[in-house]
Formats: structure tokens, sequence, C-alpha cells
């Protein structure tokens, strides 16, 4: 339930922004605005008001703006208010602020998220100087050791573990060029190609940055807070032995009644604590809750959490345009694509974790809407922007047979898209795979 309850408010949201661009915009023009739907299909609620019926119809993956004089199979009679008795630029504005509503409230939400701050890995704003490589992984196949910095990928300079993430991502099982640097300073080209890690195939190269455990919290009266414990403290070694979360949680549970030194970096200072772990059934434990990695606290101001979104939305802009031209190379599996079903349990899962993920979600959802109806693709917003624009630079209006030929076509071409992702949703869910035995 609160998967589809998620799906149905972040879907309703998007698309109730996207169609009232268009309203909004086309009233503003004096366009008569006939229909305004949430939703495909039969209507299930309606209401009139003046000219326009207000509707939310059953199929709630989308939605629609009927204007008068919109389509070529009306009986156009060139009123004013029709939409094609508008000057291109007045239609262009109409179509275009469908998309850009979409576009807007991405940067809105994200910045409202921001702004309530948040917890990241500190590692990301990193460079990527490898901490470790998994065993057997693309980049143990290739020779990268720890140690070594990672300059580029595919051409592409990665200044942190986030910029190299980003561009990993989207090639998976594609071999790519990847420029090391070793401690010495020589740089040498590897070719390594990168596992499809998840269902959603994203790519890897298995390596990560030199990470320690961080305490995130610390329980009254147990051995780690009658041992000066505190939360945000970051545990770097054990008894002089660098370790990770899983060595730091063994070592514990092996060490009831045994003094452990801790070496801890608090506030950026080091210092050596003593702790001992208390039994507790048949393990030794300490009371505190730990995580895989140190985080840093992002509190930004209202304006600074603004400039934020902008550069978080860019970024998340240049990898779907980068997503959209590895599609059109193969440089990037369609298996990545995401339909209704995949963007349901994607909701459902945020909406578990809490509001800000779920909004995040949203934000990002908002803005692959945006750019994608801008796609010069027939039936999208951004289908028949492309083809005014063709009429203008022809000066003449194209005849409604060849409109519809080309509408066709890119339905056709939108349907291929919508069975890919459909599919790729279908084999996410493991019991629909197993009746596929071709999979």
């Amino acid at each position: 339930m609160t998967t589809l309850l998620a799906f149905l408010f972040v879907l309703g949201v998007l698309v109730f922004v996207h169609e009232l661009g268009h309203f909004l915009m086309a009233r503003r023009l004096g366009v008569r605005v006939l229909t305004f739907s949430l939703g495909f299909g039969p209507k299930i609620f309606k209401a009139t008001r003046g000219d326009t019926e207000y509707c939310v119809s059953a199929i709630p993956l989308g939605g629609y703006v009927k204007m008068a004089g919109e389509h070529g199979e009306e009986n156009r009679v060139g009123a004013p208010d029709e939409f094609m008795s508008k000057s291109k630029w007045e239609r262009f504005l109409v179509l275009i602020m469908g998309p850009a509503m979409n576009l807007v409230l991405a940067v809105i939400v994200m910045w409202l998220v921001l702004y309530q701050g948040a917890e990241e890995p500190a590692y990301e704003v990193e460079p990527p100087v490898i901490g470790r490589v998994v065993e057997d992984s693309p980049a143990a196949r290739a020779g990268i050791a720890a140690g070594e910095r990672i300059v580029s990928v595919a051409g592409r300079a990665v200044d942190t573990w986030n910029a190299l993430f980003m561009e990993v991502l989207p090639r998976a099982e594609r071999e790519i060029p990847v420029v090391v640097r070793d401690v010495d300073g020589q740089e040498r080209t590897l070719r390594v190609t990168p596992d499809a890690q998840t269902s959603y195939e994203m790519g890897d190269l298995g390596v990560g940055p030199a990470v320690h455990p961080q305490i995130v919290q610390v329980m009254p009266g147990e051995p780690a807070e009658r041992a000066g414990l505190r939360a945000r403290d970051v545990i770097e070694a054990v008894d002089g032995e660098p370790v990770d979360r899983a060595e730091l949680i063994a070592r514990i549970n092996a060490s009831p009644d045994i003094p452990l030194t801790l070496t801890v970096r608090r506030d950026g200072e080091p210092l050596q604590v003593s702790v001992t772990p208390a039994l507790r059934g048949d393990v030794g434990l300490t009371g505190m809750t730990v995580s895989p990695f140190e985080t840093r606290i992002v509190e930004p101001g209202f304006f600074e959490a603004f400039g934020m979104s902008l550069e978080r939305n860019y970024e998340w802009s240049g990898l779907i345009f980068q997503t959209l031209w590895g599609l059109l190379t193969a440089e990037t599996s369609p298996r990545q694509l995401v339909g209704p079903v995949g963007i349901a349990q994607l909701s459902g899962s945020a909406a578990q974790v809490g509001w800000v993920q779920l909004f995040s979600l949203m934000a990002m959802i908002s803005l692959n809407l945006g750019i994608l109806n801008l796609l010069p693709i027939p039936v999208l917003d951004g289908g028949h922007i492309f083809i005014m624009g063709m009429e203008s630079v022809a000066r003449r209006d194209f005849s409604m047979r060849v409109k519809e030929r080309m509408l066709l076509a890119g339905f056709v071409v939108l349907m291929m898209l919508m069975v890919t992702v459909i599919y790729n949703d279908l084999t996410r869910i493991q019991w629909i795979e197993a009746l596929m035995p071709w999979r």
C-alpha cells in the first residue's frame, strides 16, 4: 500500500504541475481550454467550470490539456480563442510551459530538501584515491591498486568520487579507457569493462575510498559512553590495526571483558580511547551504533541551498543527456531505463526511508520528465515544437497529412520505448522473471 500511495503521490504531483503549465499559459494567451485531465481513459470524476471540464481519469500514467482548435480532426472555425489561431511564438509558449514547470519544480523541491540539511558521505567530494579494490573486480583484473588515483574515465576528468561514480554508472559492460596515476605521479591508461550491478545494470569498477567507521549513537550507561566516546567520532584503528566497520564489529564481538584501544579522530584531532566490551549473551558489545563511513553535515542557508539545488540539477541533467547519448551510441544498456513499475518500486522504497528521500526522488523524476518531454520526438511537446521550427524554416505550414505521418512515427518510437521500459520493470520482479525461460 505504501508503494502504491507513494507512486500515486509522486506521479500525480508531476503530471499536475506539467499540465498546469500548459493550462496557465493557454489561458494567459486567451486560448479556450476544453479539458484539464489527470490520467487517461474513463473519467471517474469531473466538474465543469466555465468552458473547461476538470477531470480525474482511471489510468494514472499521465494527463492532458485539450484546447479548442488544437487537433486536425476538429472542425476549426478560425475563432481567435483557438490554439491554431495563435502565432507560432504563442503556441511555442503554451507547449514549452509544461516541461518548464517540471524543471522549475525539480529545482524548488530540491531547494527545500537541501535547506532542511542532511548528512552526506564525506568521501563523495574527495579526490578518487583508491582505498580498496574488490577481489576479482574489473579494477583488480586491470591491475589497479590501492593508493592510486583515477584521473579520468572515458576521456572525462573525474575530480571526486561522486564524479567517478557518475561517469562509470551508465557504462556497464562497455570497455572504456581509465587513466590512473600511481603514488609516484606516473600515469597509465587501462582498458576496463565495468561490471553490471543490481537489476538496473549500473556500472561498477570494484573500487572504493579508504573509509573508517563513524559513531552514530552512543547508548547511555554503556561501555562506549563510560569510555568517553561520542557521536561523530571516527574510529581509525583497533589496537593499532586499521579497521572497517565489519572488522570493528568483529573485534568488539570477539573481545568481551577485554580492553581495546581505539584510535579515534574527533574534530580532526587523534585520540586514544580504551573501551572494554561488556558480555551480552555470548558476544561483546559496547553500546554504540556505527556507520560504514564518515559523514559530513550539510546545513546550507536559504539562498545557498538554492545554489546547491541548481548545481545538483545541473549534474543530474548532464547524467540524463549522457545516458540518452549512450543509448544512441550503444554505450549505455537499455536495461538502465525505468518505467512505471520501476518508478513505483523506487517511490515505495524512498517513502519507507523518509520524506527527504521521497522528495529527492520526486525532484529527479521531475527533471527527467521535463528534459525527456523536450526531445524532438513527435507526440511529445518537444516534437510539436520541432515541427513548428521546421515549418518556420520552410516558411510554410505542413499539410495535415504530413503532420499526421510525423506524429505516427513519433507514436511508434514512443510505444517501442514504453515496451522496453515495461519489459525491464517486469524482469526486475523475481517471480515474473522466473516465468521467462529465456532469462
